[in-house]
């Protein structure tokens, strides 16, 4: 029989019979799924329907396909609208902007040259060279004039200060497989939008081609990684990473619109993560080889600018 304990308040059992031990097991075990019941709750959320088209490659024809698409393009001239972005998860906040129109052109091996124009106005407001080796920046209405050797920023630039030519003609052209660089395939699947009806998802697979850096002994760190959707074979998505495996730059692509035979994504966002910034470049006209001359790369400060020398 159950008594009480005055001085805790609590009630216990001095003797429970089997027969009144297995009733109350019984009942808890009858009792748990009413109990769980209860605490569940089932919400309706789009379904995801497999893609239409899902095309197959082997490792060997995905690495030529992606050099074939590097390789014949030597030269790019593109009417571009930029809409640059500086903050994220650690300032709290994105500052979005205003579009910018203006040219990128870039000739291989590495020279670019980005020209953006203020908004209404269309007077310039920045130039932006490189050759590979070194790059030169001018904003006339900061006077601002710039120049430096390193692909990387310093510590102490943040933001758009922190803009080098390298991020955009990286993110422009996806690279194959460089010498002595090795390659993992993997495969995985994304979620994206229907584009016959936004409120639908497609699930669509794709291929990973992870490319790593000739190994060092037992260890290769990941340089860039290339996402592939099966539905067109084509690359929507780039991924770079540092020596210290950080990704410090994400290009995706979308929107591509053939020239001649060549695929070309007229929609491209750059993400960077580390500098907290993005750019999301639509390109409004391109024409692929054309001839451009070294002097289409040739930045010439005004006389008596103070140039500000990066390392």
């Amino acid at each position: 029989m159950p008594s009480r304990d005055p001085a805790r308040g609590q009630i216990y059992l001095k003797f429970v019979p089997m027969r009144i031990r297995q009733a109350l097991a019984v009942g808890l075990v009858t009792l748990a799924p009413a109990l769980t019941g209860c605490l569940t709750h089932i919400r309706t959320v789009p379904r995801a329907r497999p893609a239409e088209v899902v095309m197959s490659a082997t490792l060997d024809q995905l690495l030529s396909q992606v050099d074939a698409r590097y390789n014949v393009i030597q030269t790019l001239n593109a009417t571009v609208e930029i809409v640059a972005s500086e903050g994220g998860a650690r300032q709290g906040q994105i500052k979005e902007y205003p579009s910018f129109s203006g040219y990128i052109f870039l000739k291989k091996p590495e020279s670019l040259r980005v020209l953006m124009r203020l908004p209404l106005l269309g007077s310039q407001a920045l130039d932006m060279v490189s050759d590979g080796k070194t790059w030169k920046l001018w904003i006339p209405s900061k006077k601002l004039a710039m120049t430096g050797t390193s692909d990387t920023a310093d510590r102490s630039q943040h933001g758009l200060e922190s803009l080098r030519p390298k991020v955009i003609f990286d993110s422009l052209l996806v690279r194959g497989l460089g010498p002595n660089q090795v390659v993992d395939l993997t495969q995985d699947s994304r979620i994206i939008p229907d584009p016959k009806d936004k409120k639908q998802l497609i699930e669509e697979p794709d291929y990973e081609l992870t490319i790593l850096e000739p190994p060092q002994g037992q260890i290769a760190h990941t340089l860039r990684v290339i996402h592939i959707g099966r539905s067109t074979l084509l690359p929507y998505q780039q991924d770079i990473y540092d020596q210290n495996g950080y990704v410090v730059t994400q290009a995706f692509y979308s929107n591509y619109q053939t020239f001649g035979n060549i695929p070309f994504p007229m929609k491209i966002d750059i993400k960077r993560p580390q500098d907290q910034y993005g750019l999301a470049i639509t390109i409004t006209k391109l024409i692929l080889n054309q001839k451009l001359d070294d002097d289409q790369f040739d930045l010439k400060f005004p006389e008596g600018v103070p140039v500000k020398t990066m390392n």
